[in-house]
């Protein structure tokens, strides 16, 4: 398996319990639905190794799983701090004007009036709001990602297609 056919889902804070569970800290972009799974992919030394799981309860932004062949804390304790994947290929597809967290960096950003504004450099939370930080002329500017200034996202040919207001860029 490749790590570029997969997405971060998370990583593992602790273990918990007797038995071998763990804690994992969940990607808040990550729509996996969690409780249906069958198996994960870890990371460990640069390497995604498959781990199938017995038993999974999600609360909040926590995991609390229970791998088969981990049964005792020390084992679970070698799984700390190691990232969890999940394959891209299982992500629902989104609307046209929504997109994943990870998949948009290196995007070109072109709004309706303007033409090319720059290229996404990341994307920064604050609660429940997304912001698309691009490079513009060398400054850092945010845009909020969500309709109605996202108009759409066009992976193929890598570009979101935004309409700002007059004067935006300028605040």
């Amino acid at each position: 398996m490749k790590k570029e056919d997969c997405y971060k889902a998370g990583f593992i804070m602790r273990p918990h319990g007797l038995k071998g569970e763990v804690t994992v800290s969940l990607d808040p972009d990550s729509p996996a639905d969690w409780g249906s799974l069958q198996s994960v992919l870890i990371e460990n030394h640069n390497t995604l190794v498959p781990y199938f799981i017995e038993n999974v309860s999600v609360k909040n932004d926590k995991a609390f799983i229970k791998f088969e062949d981990v049964s005792t804390p020390e084992e679970a304790t070698r799984l700390k701090n190691l990232s969890i994947y999940l394959l891209k290929s299982s992500r629902p597809k989104l609307t046209v004007a929504d997109f994943y967290d990870d998949e948009i960096i290196g995007f070109d950003v072109n709004d309706q009036t303007l033409g090319l504004l720059g290229k996404v450099v990341t994307l920064e939370r604050a609660g429940v709001n997304r912001f698309i930080i691009l490079d513009h002329k060398g400054k850092d500017v945010m845009i909020p990602a969500q309709p109605p200034l996202v108009k759409s996202v066009n992976r193929a040919k890598k570009v979101i297609s935004v309409n700002l207001p007059d004067g935006f860029l300028d605040i």
